[in-house]
């Protein structure tokens, strides 16, 4: 049913038209008891598990089987479930799984029809009479009988009861699966299940009256099994999906297809009909040994059509059928094998040539109808099978024929020959075999003989496959199946014993490889003088006379009666002396038998009365066997065909199972294939043979290994088991066995009294020592003991040991002085159920007993539980201690670490909590059971302020370590700011970026700084701002400003006006020019000399005064005056004359170059500095990559935590963080900032902080004394040392990870300790001071392998931080930023 859902459908499903309630009969009180069933929507496993449409009973083999179902609706009793195939399919059987109790009544109906008719199957009912009165209640009788069945309708079991339906009744053998009514049976277009009658039964506890009764009476299916097979009619090995169906439904995994792939040349969805063109023989299904392939028709190429004339083809003789439709080219015929009339076949052509059939001449004595070219008369002889090369009498035309040739043309065979033209001999003698075939006659194209039942060949001389000719000596009656017959009686007693002493006595014999066989059946019967057999006959195949023969061992008078089963028992009786000397006698008088008739055959032996007395008194008799005689079956074989048989000695060499001459098999076989109606079916054993086939002469199966029989259907002699794997042999023990021979069937071999076992190769109970078998010694405590050693078992009376000479454990006593074993009370017996101890001990003085204890359990008496253990004792019937089931999370030696009654575990360990220390403490999380339960690192700036109790972890998820995150915080840890929010340091949390929806591209935004990212003319941090370079109104338009962004400051120009605001030193519209009095390199605009600004004061002047003398200065083109030449002279004049400003001015200059000189030189090594620097930046990225990894990770494992801890903040990390004064890397301030440090802790931490701040203040001390110093002499060098001083500020700040703290503190030292001077030499002297400490601050080469180390280090455990999220990863992280960022 795979892939059929939609050809499945029921007649009632409950919940199609909305939710439906539906109880559940004989659910506790307790318990819920109704259900909702709503199958408007198909079944699902997550949103709709109420559904149970008709769909779900298709087997998935899924988890959830047992979770979907079809249901019918409430108290409706005729409902029914049909399955609509596309095509016919070959049907095996149904199996119903009910969820609900199985239905009182049903029945499974088929149609082949597509359902226009329906015949039924099967009824099933409890009660047949009351539910299908008139409808046999089995056995069925045949295959296609239908009966009822009253199996699969019990009330028992109330769910997952099945109903299980098989097309053919496994008790009956199935000779051939296509026959008529076999195929009828199995195959099917449709199948229908009608359920008649629900099963019901008295209301229990959902019997109340505000319930509807019928809420709990319904139909529920769990499974519907449809199994079967494409229905091929054995032509197909392959199927594949019947044309117009849907391709997605049935190309499924699973799904059986319905239209056949099939062979033989038939076509059809069933392989039905043969192939157009291929109709010479009658389409068949396919048999087990024939596939019965449709035949090509032979129309000689003059039609492409055909059909099948059922006369045609018995006319053949069952060769061929097929009649060619419509011969062209003159032709006619059932092969278009002739010319039509007036035409004659052209004995140059052949016949498959469109021009072979032509036109006599007209004025000839042939008869022609008409000629379009004249032409002679010409003999029309066959040349194959006529003499003198075709010629004819010139007179008549009358053709001369080849010995046995007949026909006008000689053309023909003589009836009874055949092979004209197809053979090397003219024509030939059909031969068909006197017994294999129906008659002489054969088809005269081919010889083929019409051949009775199972005979093929040409002759019809040879079994069909899987059939087989009997052997003269076939009707064989072993003595071994005869019945006794002892003394004068003449009627027969109990069955033939295999133990000697009676008057008859059955005597097997072993079949060994090296010793020839020369009897039948499993051995011999040993009879004595006067006792006799009686054989059964009645199976003879035909009325004939039959030879008697016996085969047996030494001589023996034999007197043989012969009795016919009917009113008057006619009785014959003969007398046949068997000499000692053969092996075989035969009764010289054969005796007529009728078929179908019972006959006895007694055979009484007697010894004759004047033979030897020490002869043998008893004979060993092999079996019985009738022979036909060839002469009594009439019609049969020529007399030379009898003389042979008699030359040959046929009948004697079958009787003594000789090997027969080749002339003999073939009588004998034609005598088998004649009387018994053809050949016969080799019926091999399924289980005993290799295989169906047999011997073609005399049915010989190959047998299994022990097995034997023509059949293979029992197993040898001293053999037994017969069964799939053959015979298992016997393999008595001569040493317990009083015979070799077992039983068949169960293989038991005949012991001694004392000895037991199948192969009597053991000691019967109670005995011991195989095979000299002993009785036990067990103190009348027990009947059994070991086989071998004789050890007793199951002593009685609480004994045990060897000879239960000794108490079990829990009793004391002495078994062996008759002292019974009595209990051990400790606290009380073994059967109170309170009893604590492995054993006592009886102190043989004091009499005392003591208890030893079993583990959990303490105390004289073991009455008390040890530690870690629970248990109530003290009350009745109570069970012993057990242990705190507390999953190792408990210290096992505390006795107060779980409760002693109850087990509730009360010191939960390894931060764990529960009844059972079971799960993780609040602000923990991870696997309780595994002892791994870690602190939450929840942050508490982005974890939700509820679940972060002050002085405790936060709370969090305790499987996964899952933070509850505040609105726009996201990670495990809560750590950072989900998009679309910032600033997760905040006093709130994480806020919206709120961007302005205009002016930027999305709501994202910086999560640190919580700028969003702008269009270009948009800025502030949610870009409702003009941008950088940009003015007006952000709610109409920012227009650029268009300012020299390297001139100016921040904000580059006025938000309003649009007017740049240049910087220091700069000046211009757009800033893009250096300002008077600093160097004109833009954009550098480097500060000039000190002194220079006395000079630009006085040049100031001089241009102010010449701008003001440039008014009188006329316009170019205009005649200058004398005068205003004569003014010009005079400024010049007025420069010249002024030597002392002169001289002071190139003073200032020579010493303001002088001081140039040496801010040069301190540039030069401040890039010196900065090249070492980057030097030392290559080093170190070199150093990530190369290095002994191996040694770091041993440096790393080596480290401590705690150590860590002490180093960095001043205090070990292993205090709770209420009682560190100095913190740790996981210790926050009420204000939830990290905590590490304090007034008298040593960390690096806290020694590098104080120092910054004091670097800080003295910076400021330094500027501010600066300040004053801006209108000194000295202004120059000032300059010099600040910038000396804001270039170390920047290097300490920017490459801090190369300067410990006490380095810092230092240079804080060395700063404070400077007096500033009053005169240049002084602040010269300093200068080179300033210089020296610096030189101790750029030498980085020293500490190059240090810092190589810490290097590896940092790299190491920032890649073990990104493996391993917990909270101890995060508080290595914690310890590398502080060892490595001690500012901050």
């Amino acid at each position: 049913m795979v892939g059929r859902a939609a050809q499945l459908s029921a007649s009632s499903t409950c919940g199609r038209n909305g939710p439906q309630n539906y109880c559940i009969l004989g659910y506790l009180e307790d318990e819920q008891k109704c259900f909702k069933c709503d199958s408007r929507q198909p079944y699902n496993l997550y949103n709709n598990q109420n559904s149970h449409q008709i769909e779900n009973v298709i087997t998935t083999f899924g988890p959830e089987r047992k979770m979907k179902w079809w249901q019918s609706e409430n108290g409706v009793h005729q409902v029914s479930i049909r399955l609509d195939l596309e095509t016919l399919f070959q049907f095996s059987h149904l199996v119903l799984t009910f969820k609900s109790f199985r239905p009182a009544a049903m029945l499974v109906e088929r149609s082949k029809d597509y359902g226009y008719s329906w015949k039924v199957f099967r009824y099933f009912a409890e009660d047949c009479a009351s539910h299908f009165p008139g409808v046999s209640q089995g056995p069925a009788d045949s295959t296609d009988d239908v009966v009822c069945d009253s199996r699969y309708s019990a009330s028992e079991p109330s769910t997952d009861g099945e109903v299980v339906l098989k097309a053919l009744d496994p008790s009956f053998d199935i000779e051939n699966p296509y026959a008529p009514h076999i195929q009828e049976q199995i195959t099917l277009t449709n199948l229908r299940v009608n359920f008649t009658h629900l099963f019901t039964l008295g209301d229990t506890l959902l019997g109340r009256k505000k319930r509807n009764p019928q809420e709990k009476y319904y139909y529920a299916l769990y499974e519907m099994v449809v199994r079967g097979s494409c229905f091929c009619n054995g032509h197909a090995s392959m199927c594949m999906p019947v044309d117009g169906t849907r391709g997605d439904v049935l190309n499924e995994p699973g799904v059986i297809h319905g239209r056949c792939v099939c062979q033989h040349n038939t076509v059809g969805t069933n392989c039905e009909r043969c192939q157009d063109f291929y109709n010479d023989v009658p389409w068949r299904p396919a048999g087990q040994s024939d596939p019965h392939a449709c035949r090509r028709c032979n129309c000689h190429g003059h039609s492409e059509t055909c059909h099948f004339d059922i006369d045609q083809y018995q006319a053949s003789g069952g060769v061929s059928g097929g009649v060619c439709d419509g011969c062209r080219h003159d032709r006619m015929g059932p092969q278009c094998e002739r010319c039509r009339p007036y035409l004659y076949q052209d004995p140059q052509l052949s016949m498959e040539d469109p021009r072979g059939c032509i036109c006599k001449s007209a004025s000839s004595s042939c008869p022609c109808k008409s000629c379009t070219t004249p032409m002679k008369c010409t003999c029309d002889c066959d040349l194959t099978g006529s003499l003198d090369n075709g010629l004819c009498d010139p007179v008549s035309g009358r053709c001369v024929c080849k010995e046995n040739v007949a026909g006008d043309r000689c053309d023909r065979c003589k009836f009874g020959y055949w092979g004209l033209g197809n053979t090397v001999h003219t024509c030939s003698p059909c031969d068909c075999d006197h017994g294999g075939a129906y008659s002489s006659t054969c088809s005269s194209l081919d010889g083929q003989c019409q051949c009775l039942p199972n005979m093929v060949g040409r002759s019809c001389g040879d079994p069909a496959p899987g059939h087989f000719l009997a052997a003269l000596d076939y009707y064989l009656y072993e003595a071994e199946n005869a019945a006794p017959l002892e003394g004068k009686s003449s009627s027969p007693l109990r069955s033939i014993p295999l133990d000697p002493g009676s008057a008859l006595q059955i005597v097997p014999r072993e079949r060994t490889p090296d010793v020839p066989i020369t009897w039948t059946g499993p051995g011999f019967v040993r009879v004595l003088d006067g006792a006799g057999l009686r054989f059964t006959v009645d199976n003879l195949p035909a009325s004939l006379d039959y030879h008697l023969v016996i085969r047996y061992e030494p001589e023996v008078r034999a007197t043989i009666a012969t009795k016919n089963k009917s009113e008057t028992m006619e009785t014959r009786e003969k007398t046949l002396t068997i000499p000692g000397a053969a092996r075989v006698a035969i009764l010289d008088t054969p005796v007529c038998l009728n078929a179908g008739r019972r006959y006895y055959v007694d055979i009484t032996f007697r010894k004759q009365p004047n033979s030897n007395p020490q002869s043998s008194s008893h004979t060993l008799v092999d079996s019985m066997g009738l022979i036909p005689k060839m002469e009594s079956v009439q019609d049969f074989c020529s007399q030379s065909e009898l003389d042979s048989f008699r030359r040959f000695r046929c009948f004697e060499l079958a009787a003594e199972q000789e090997t027969l001459p080749d002339v003999c098999y073939g009588l004998i076989g034609s005598l088998s294939a004649r009387i018994h109606n053809g050949a016969m079916l080799c019926r091999c054993n399924i289980q005993g043979s290799h295989g169906p086939y047999c011997s073609k002469f005399g049915g010989l199966c190959e047998c299994k290994a022990n097995v034997v029989g023509r059949c293979c259907d029992s197993c040898a002699p001293l053999n037994f088991g017969f069964g799939p794997n053959g015979c298992a042999p016997c393999e008595c023990d001569r040493r317990g066995a009083v015979a070799e021979l077992c039983d068949q069937v169960r293989g038991q071999c005949p012991c001694r009294m004392e000895v037991g076992g199948r192969r009597c190769d053991r000691c019967l109970s109670g005995y011991y020592g195989f095979p000299l078998c002993r009785p036990c010694k067990c103190n009348g405590l027990a009947e059994l003991c070991d086989q071998d050693t004789g050890a007793c078992l199951d002593c009685r009376e609480h004994s045990t040991g060897y000879n239960c000479e000794s108490c079990v454990e829990g009793y004391f006593g002495d078994p062996v002085s008759r002292e019974p074993c009595k209990p051990c009370l400790c606290p009380d017996t073994q059967s109170s159920g309170r009893f604590f101890a492995s054993t006592c001990n009886k102190d043989p003085e004091s009499g005392s007993l003591t208890c030893d204890c079993l583990a959990g359990h303490t105390g004289l008496r073991c009455d008390a539980c040890s530690a870690g253990f629970y248990g109530g004792l003290t009350a009745p019937g109570g069970g012993g201690c057990e242990e705190c089931l507390c999953n190792n999370n408990i210290d096992p030696a505390d006795s107060d670490a779980c409760d002693s009654v109850t087990g509730e575990c009360l010191r939960c360990l390894h931060n764990t909590q529960g009844p059972r220390c079971q799960s993780c403490k609040p602000g923990y999380y991870g696997d309780a059971l595994a002892q791994d339960c870690k602190e939450c690192s929840c942050d508490r700036q982005g974890t939700d302020v509820t679940q972060c109790p002050l002085g405790s972890p936060c709370f969090c998820d305790p499987l996964t370590g899952q933070c509850p995150c505040r609105a726009g915080a996201v990670g495990t840890l809560c750590d950072e700011c989900a998009t679309g929010f910032w600033n997760i340091q905040g006093e709130s949390g994480c806020q919206p970026c709120k961007c302005d929806p205009a002016n930027s591209f999305n709501n994202h935004c910086d999560k640190v700084t919580g700028h969003c990212q702008c269009h270009t003319e948009f800025g502030g941090r949610q870009c409702d701002e003009c941008g950088e370079n940009h003015f007006g109104n952000p709610d109409l338009q920012c227009v650029s400003c268009d300012c020299n962004m390297e001139g100016t400051d921040r904000p580059a120009c006025n938000p309003l006006t649009g007017e740049c605001l240049c910087r220091i030193g700069v000046m211009g519209i757009f800033c893009d020019e250096c300002a008077p009095g600093y160097d004109q390199v833009f954009p550098a605009c480097l500060p000039c000399h000190p002194c220079a600004v006395l000079w630009a004061d006085n040049v100031t002047d001089v241009h102010r005064a010449a701008q003001r003398m440039r008014t009188f200065i006329p316009p170019h083109g205009e005649q200058l005056e004398p005068g205003h030449s004569r003014f010009l002279i005079r400024v010049d004049f007025y420069f010249d004359a002024d030597p002392e400003a002169l001289e002071k001015i190139r003073k200032q200059h020579a010493d303001f170059m002088a001081d140039e000189k040496k801010v040069k030189e301190a540039e030069r090594a401040l890039e010196n500095s900065m090249d070492t620097r980057q030097e030392i930046k290559d080093h170190l990225s070199s150093c990530s990559i190369l290095g002994d990894m191996e040694g770091l990770e041993k440096k790393v494992k080596a480290l401590s935590v705690a150590k860590l801890n002490k180093n960095i903040c001043g205090g070990p990390g292993d205090e709770e963080c209420s009682k560190s004064e100095c913190g740790g890397a996981l210790c926050r301030d009420f204000l939830g900032q990290r905590e590490c440090g304090g007034p008298m802790c040593k960390g690096s931490f806290p020694v590098s902080h104080n120092a910054t701040k004091t670097a800080e203040q003295v910076e400021n001390d330094l500027i501010d004394l600066l300040q004053k110093l801006k209108d000194s002499k000295i202004k120059a060098c000032s300059q010099i040392l600040i910038s000396a001083l804001k270039w170390k500020n920047i290097y300490l700040i920017h490459n801090n990870e190369m300067v410990a703290p006490e380095d810092i503190e230092n240079l804080v030292k060395v700063v404070l300790a400077i007096q500033l001077p009053g005169s240049p030499d002084d602040i010269r002297s300093m200068i080179q001071n300033i210089r020296g400490v610096l030189t101790n601050f750029i030498d980085f080469k020293e500490d190059l392998k240090k810092l190589k180390d810490q290097a590896k280090t940092a790299q190491d455990l920032q890649e073990k931080a990104q493996a391993i999220r917990l909270a101890s990863t995060m508080f290595f992280i914690c310890v590398t930023v502080t060892l490595y960022k001690p500012a901050g």
